[in-house]
């Protein structure tokens, strides 16, 4: 029998569809949306600390920016606003972790955290790499999410956050849903929209 304390370490996670995804290898083919938008709707953003009832969830961060995304490119094509509602995809697996952490652990993570979105990407059909002009304008959506987060959600004062996220030019958040709502609850308003998305797609 083999020497347990021998083994190389367990570098995959069973995922409730009965999946195995390996995180140093990870294929296309062990990618779900389901497991993805089960476990997006029980991560929470900024490591809980939010107020309201229930955690704000990354899959409730990732449903708002892909609505400022559309509002800041009305003419995206669905492919586009799919990987926005992805960019935080990888996070089903590794979690959360809050930029302070990142910037303490380094590139390890990175490197793990780019070779899931690639998988993710590919298993939806969508370029392993998007275009830095497509990347560059989700981000400016996800900085646009988070400053209204830490300042409604997260106890951030408006000039602590736009020191860190920027603060938003014209845009009127009124639209915006940046109420903490229940991890089911969640999961399938982000499994609607991802089926609304492949409906437009032709899929």
């Amino acid at each position: 029998m083999a020497d347990r304390a021998s083994a190389p370490p367990r570098a995959w996670q069973r995922m409730l569809s009965g999946r195995r995804l390996d995180l140093l290898d990870p294929s296309p083919l062990d990618v779900e949306i389901s497991d993805i938008a089960h476990g997006l709707a029980r991560v929470a953003r900024w490591n809980g600390q939010t107020g309201g009832d229930h955690a704000y969830s990354v899959a409730q961060h990732s449903i708002l920016v892909e609505d400022i995304f559309v509002v800041l490119e009305p003419s995206a094509t669905p492919e586009m606003r799919l990987a926005a509602l992805l960019h935080d995809a990888p996070e089903y697996v590794i979690g959360d972790m809050i930029s302070p952490f990142k910037a303490v652990v380094g590139g390890g993570y990175k490197q793990v955290e780019t070779r899931l979105q690639h998988a993710i990407h590919v298993r939806f059909s969508l370029p392993a790499e998007i275009s830095q002009k497509l990347k560059a304008s989700i981000k400016r959506a996800d900085q646009i999410a988070a400053w209204f987060e830490a300042t409604r959600l997260a106890g951030f004062s408006e000039a602590e956050a736009a020191k860190f996220f920027g603060k938003p030019r014209n845009f009127v958040p009124d639209a915006l849903d940046l109420e903490s709502r229940p991890a089911k609850t969640v999961q399938k308003a982000f499994l609607q929209r991802f089926a609304a998305l492949e409906k437009l797609r032709g899929r």
